[in-house]
């Protein structure tokens, strides 16, 4: 984890990218987000903005949202 105070709540850690493109979560986000073996995470990326990889609570909801059908 960084060493720069943050505010409560909010987390900033670095990982090294692989030669095949992983990357480790660190044990203390796991930890706070409740991340274990076998999860299934969701990634989203922005070119502009860059990537983020959401709670796995806002995953259904993220699938709701997209698939919702619209009354005509």
């Amino acid at each position: 984890m960084l060493n720069k105070k943050a505010p409560k709540g909010k987390y900033a850690w670095t990982v090294t990218v692989g030669e095949k493109g992983q990357i480790v979560i660190p044990k203390q986000a796991r930890e706070v987000f409740g991340i274990a073996p076998g999860d299934t995470l969701i990634l989203l990326g922005d070119e502009a903005r860059g990537i983020a990889i959401p709670p796995k609570s806002t995953f259904s909801e993220f699938f709701g949202v997209a698939f919702e059908e619209k009354e005509e």
